[in-house]
């Protein structure tokens, strides 16, 4: 199906964040390419893009984008930018082989499922869909610029932005038939009204206008700066709920590697490069347990506990920036098992500076060993536990790196080497047993 996006307008509203609205990048990705990267995630590859206002700069990122992404994508210029949306519509109109189409906002980000679910929707003769959101208490709205629905019995009643009473808000995405194109031609002809609002009140006069409740799911429109944090702050809000997250990952380390990706998303830093540094930073946290004394123990925990909250930078900003790869995972994981290795013989070769015994390299050989064996079962553990959470099970808690790493910080900070040490052999080497019962069950 082929998805015509509108992306002419000038947006002057959103000019301190840049001149061109397409392009504005919101944490480090361009407009149009976050709702195009939206729709291909709901199986969309044919699109339409309707340019006008500095269309040279965005048709040619575009261009770049299709390339990279492997997608089509039909440019069609709107040199009337300045007048009705609608106009922009019917553009377009030669590309769209008279069949069903998909229509959305240059500037209107939303969760994919939403369209994804649209998309499937069918439709009557001249009919088209609106999805709405019928929370109209959405704290992502801005109430004075929204388009408000009237609805009833799953029919749009009314539409536009003046509407006293409503229960649902037009979120920018269509179902369309041809019949679109013809309401908007009645609307300008009939009331001189070419907005996409006035082709669709014309379609609701007639009943043509089906109702697609989007129920409380993501949205927003991006029109002035104001809008964009709110859109930077919920897309980053999004990477909280990481299914395999650990408590410490969760609850500490989370937190504060928002904030950090949140400012490396605007940088030319690529994730593997991320990667490489929290394992350097783990790299010296260890030769700071190796050096003795106290104060160079306290310092190699802190580093060693930031660049655990570090570690987890690389697989946000990979997903905030449609960059992430197998490679990344595993390139990843692979400098994450060297980091373990030398923290733990770090703190290790701390202990035998002051004599060496069995039970120190014992307890510092089993802290390794449980760390490995924990880290080489997570991946079943992980696909065990998330068809547990399909099926309604519980899924426990998730020992991980995180809590691995959080208890080296710990041990530094409170000089309690040998303990944590020991503490971690034990916790590491029964989790990984505990995962060898819940996968012996899972098997049954």
């Amino acid at each position: 199906m082929k998805c015509l996006i509108i992306a002419a307008g000038k947006g002057s509203r959103l000019w301190p964040k840049g001149e061109s609205k397409p392009l504005v990048p919101i944490l480090g990705v361009p407009l149009i390419e976050r709702v195009i990267r939206s729709a291909m995630r709901a199986e969309i590859d044919d699109f339409c893009v309707v340019t006008g206002y500095k269309g040279d700069g965005v048709r040619h990122f575009l261009d770049g984008l299709a390339r990279r992404c492997g997608i089509g994508i039909t440019h069609v210029i709107n040199d009337a930018w300045d007048q009705d949306n609608g106009l922009s519509v019917l553009k377009a109109r030669q590309h769209l082989n008279g069949g069903p189409f998909l229509l959305l906002m240059g500037d209107h980000l939303f969760d994919p499922a939403i369209l994804h679910a649209l998309a499937r929707k069918s439709l009557g003769e001249g009919e088209v869909t609106l999805a709405v959101d019928s929370d109209t208490v959405n704290p992502l709205i801005d109430m004075d610029d929204v388009t408000r629905v009237k609805s009833e019995n799953g029919k749009v009643r009314d539409i536009g932005k003046g509407l006293r009473a409503f229960n649902g808000f037009d979120t920018g995405m269509f179902l369309c038939t041809p019949g679109l194109l013809e309401a908007l031609e009645r609307s300008t002809a009939k009331h001189g009204d070419s907005s996409l609002t006035g082709g669709v009140r014309c379609l609701a006069a007639e009943g043509k206008v089906n109702v697609f409740d989007i129920r409380g799911r993501f949205w927003l429109d991006v029109d002035d700066p104001k809008n964009l944090e709110r859109a930077e702050g919920e897309l980053l809000g999004q990477m909280r709920d990481k299914p395999n997250d650990g408590p410490v990952s969760r609850y500490i380390n989370r937190p504060v590697s928002l904030r950090i990706s949140r400012r490396l998303t605007r940088l030319p830093v690529t994730p593997d490069q991320i990667s490489l540094v929290s394992f350097l930073c783990s790299l010296i946290a260890a030769g700071l347990f190796a050096l003795g004394g106290y104060p160079a123990l306290l310092a190699g925990g802190i580093l060693a506990q930031f660049a655990s909250i570090l570690d987890g930078c690389d697989g946000e900003v990979a997903r905030l920036k449609y960059c992430e790869s197998d490679f990344g995972g595993w390139f990843d994981a692979v400098l994450d098992r060297y980091a373990d290795a030398f923290l733990l013989f770090g703190l290790t070769w701390h202990l035998l500076e002051a004599g060496t015994t069995v039970l120190v390299i014992f307890t510092g050989f089993m802290a390794i060993i449980g760390s490995f064996m924990l880290s080489y079962t997570a991946d079943k553990y992980d696909s065990l536990m998330r068809e547990r959470i399909i099926a309604g099970g519980k899924a426990g808690l998730r020992m991980g790196r995180d809590v691995r790493v959080f208890l080296i910080f710990l041990g530094a900070a409170t000089n309690l080497v040998l303990p944590v040490l020991a503490l971690i052999a034990v916790v590491m080497n029964f989790e990984t047993l505990r995962r060898i019962m819940v996968a012996r069950d899972g098997q049954h």
